[in-house]
């Protein structure tokens, strides 16, 4: 029956459940957000994980889930509440009727205005059902509109990898090709966004929709419009539709801008400052971390240290190996296989004992690249591989400092790299600490 939309029986089906429809979506909001909720401290502390590592691809997919979680909470929570007051309306209503105007015996001044914008108290609950409805459906729409702009995003970085970043392809056929791909999709990113904001201007004049339909055509397979398009059209073809549609979008802005709101204690320093010879960060102390905490590049054992020792670890991150093959060229292999893997391992050609000699080598390079100053006194790095209480793979090094004395001291990491055949020396991190041994 479903498949024949036209046959009575099934309007009349449809019919029925859409004024049944309130419960499946309060059942629906329910399940939802208590999942929800239960779900985003975890994902918003995967994301802080995959940011501080590095891992791009796991970071644009974890960020999307997050904004998604972030956009269903806020939407659902709204439905919830206007379908508890719309059920409290319906049930003020079956205890008093409509609104008594004459009983209220106010002056014919206050008794013509309020009939005027108050009106029925039926009307009232017919909008509060419309505005139910369309919050509900229009809280998934959302969703692919974000998978639309993230899908966009990944188009400009894509052709930036394949033609203008590829050492693989022609620079010039990479450029040729490249460049007006690039052009191409930024201006049809431009023209969509108009039209969406315009709710369809540049389809309703005869010229210019000549010219956008095959922008139109072609952004409908890269934001995957054809999924979620009879809801857009349904919402468009309606006032009621298109003024909540153009309502939520100062909504959101303001939100945006209301958790960016912070209050400043001092004109010089702020909770972003990073930490240095005059600031802490908790960051970088490991015993100071909380559960949604990432070490920040580098990290020693704690603020006040007792023992004669001090641990200092260091974030396997991408941009490591990018120092290494920077430094010394010969580990660089032919192909990177960084970026998104695969436990199925189809064949191996390189040998246990090549891959410990390459090992090594990377090892030694790493120890040559990154050395540790305390104060003005250089150590040498003897960096392993390792884990740290926070599950980051990184590196690890002891240092004696029982010679230190006691009180504030300065630790940095310094990064050798090499420019136009010079080395040069950068801080890569800077942590204060305190030593009063035991």
């Amino acid at each position: 029956m479903s498949q024949d939309y036209n046959n009575p029986a099934f309007k009349k089906l449809l019919q029925k459940l859409q004024e049944e429809s309130w419960q499946l979506e309060l059942l629906i909001s329910g399940f939802a957000i208590f999942g929800l909720f239960t779900a985003f401290p975890h994902i918003n502390i995967a994301v802080k994980a995959a940011q501080n590592d590095g891992k791009i691809y796991s970071w644009i997919i974890l960020s999307v889930a997050l904004v998604s979680c972030a956009i269903l909470i806020f939407n659902l929570l709204l439905h919830v509440v206007l379908r508890g007051l719309w059920i409290g309306a319906l049930g003020l209503r079956y205890v008093s009727g409509d609104i008594d105007y004459e009983e209220l015996k106010y002056s014919p001044k206050f008794t013509r205005y309020l009939k005027k914008k108050v009106g029925s108290f039926d009307r009232y609950i017919a909008r509060l059902e419309n505005y139910c409805s369309v919050i509900f459906a229009i809280s998934f729409l959302l969703i692919f509109y974000v998978l639309a702009f993230t899908f966009t995003i990944l188009s400009i970085v894509l052709v930036v990898k394949l033609f203008l970043d590829n050492d693989t392809i022609n620079e010039t056929l990479g450029l040729w090709i490249g460049v007006p791909l690039l052009i191409f999709i930024v201006l049809g990113m431009l023209f969509t966004f108009i039209d969406f904001v315009t709710q369809g201007w540049l389809k309703k004049k005869k010229w210019i929709s000549k010219i956008y339909f095959p922008i139109y055509w072609i952004y409908s397979r890269i934001t995957l419009a054809f999924l979620y398009r009879p809801l857009v059209y349904n919402f468009l073809d309606n006032k009621f539709g298109r003024r909540i549609s153009l309502s939520l979008v100062p909504i959101y802005i303001l939100i945006l801008v209301g958790t960016s709101v912070r209050y400043n204690t001092s004109n010089y320093f702020n909770i972003d400052l990073y930490s240095s010879s005059n600031i802490t960060d908790n960051r970088h102390y490991e015993d100071l971390l909380e559960d949604d905490d990432f070490i920040d590049e580098v990290a020693i054992s704690s603020k006040v240290v007792t023992n004669t020792f001090l641990k200092v670890f260091l974030v396997f991150d991408d941009d490591i190996d990018d120092y290494i093959f920077s430094y010394n060229k010969s580990l660089k292999p032919e192909k990177d296989m960084r970026g998104l893997d695969t436990d199925i391992v189809i064949s191996n050609n390189i040998s246990w004992r090549k891959r410990d000699s390459i090992r090594s080598a990377y090892i030694k390079t790493l120890n040559d690249v990154f050395t540790i100053k305390i104060d003005t006194t250089y150590h040498d790095s003897e960096f392993v591989l390792s884990k740290s209480s926070k599950r980051q793979k990184g590196f690890e090094n002891y240092i004696g400092i029982k010679n230190l004395n006691e009180g504030k001291h300065i630790l940095r990491v310094i990064r050798k790299r090499i420019r136009e055949k010079d080395t040069q020396r950068v801080v890569y991190a800077t942590i204060p600490f305190w030593y009063y041994p035991d």
